[in-house]
């Protein structure tokens, strides 16, 4: 029996540069997302700025009414940064407010009514509303669960989200008849992409995480897993 004072009871001492390593990697990791979140935001809000700020009157840009407020000499340059956001915030608010309107949705009907009469503008027009409707439209529809499925063969596993259950023909010619899902089947590590698969019923294993969880785990190609408990410290010097 190993007593306190024994050598082997004692963890061996890790050297000072493996210290400084695993120290230099721990605050990696908890930096990284931090400061990679605030890079994509500014850089968006920039991108945002940039877009709608030359289509202010010259008058009202941001800068030179913070000049006239402030008494500044106009030479002095002044970046505001984040106008530009709210400019189009506003803007997109009335937007959708006049869109749900008779005379809104009539404008719209024209206008796509001129859209779809011409060829090219057409099929850009069609493709970028679909994407935007998926993505922002405020509906219920959306993956049910998460499961995974034996793909591409026996023996191997998958991650893919239940989007609901087969219907029409597909559900009628396929598998004799028997209840099928229509499972989206994500790539790894950008989930946007994937497969459309309608899977027996019985071949699908429903998760008990929630799809959120799921597409953490597709999109770190399986390095964060749901509920994970590991300090970043543990995970580097594992």
């Amino acid at each position: 029996m190993n007593t306190p004072f024994d050598p082997e009871s004692h963890p061996p001492k890790r050297s000072l540069f493996t210290r400084l390593r695993a120290n230099f990697l721990t605050g990696l990791v908890v930096i990284a997302p931090v400061g990679l979140t605030i890079w994509l935001i500014w850089s968006v809000v920039g991108w945002i700025d940039g877009f709608v700020l030359p289509l202010v009157p010259n008058r009202y840009q941001p800068d030179h009414v913070l000049q006239n407020l402030l008494g500044l000499d106009p030479s002095v340059q002044i970046n505001v940064r984040g106008i530009g956001v709210v400019i189009f915030l506003i803007f997109t608010v009335i937007v959708g407010w006049m869109a749900k309107g008779l005379i809104g949705r009539s404008m719209i009907t024209f206008a796509e009514g001129l859209v779809e009469r011409t060829p090219v503008v057409r099929s850009i027009y069609s493709g970028i509303k679909q994407i935007s409707e998926t993505v922002f439209a405020q509906s219920e529809r959306s993956f049910e669960k998460a499961c995974i499925i034996e793909y591409p063969r026996k023996g191997i596993w998958a991650i893919g989200f239940i989007s609901t259950n087969t219907k029409g023909e597909i559900a009628q010619r396929g598998h004799d008849g028997k209840p099928m899902l229509s499972i989206f089947l994500p790539t790894t590590p950008n989930p946007t992409s994937g497969f459309l698969l309608f899977v027996p019923e019985e071949d699908v294993t429903i998760l008990d995480m929630t799809v959120e969880e799921a597409a953490k785990l597709v999109i770190s190609a399986g390095l964060v897993y749901p509920n994970g408990k590991d300090d970043p410290e543990e995970i580097i010097t594992k």
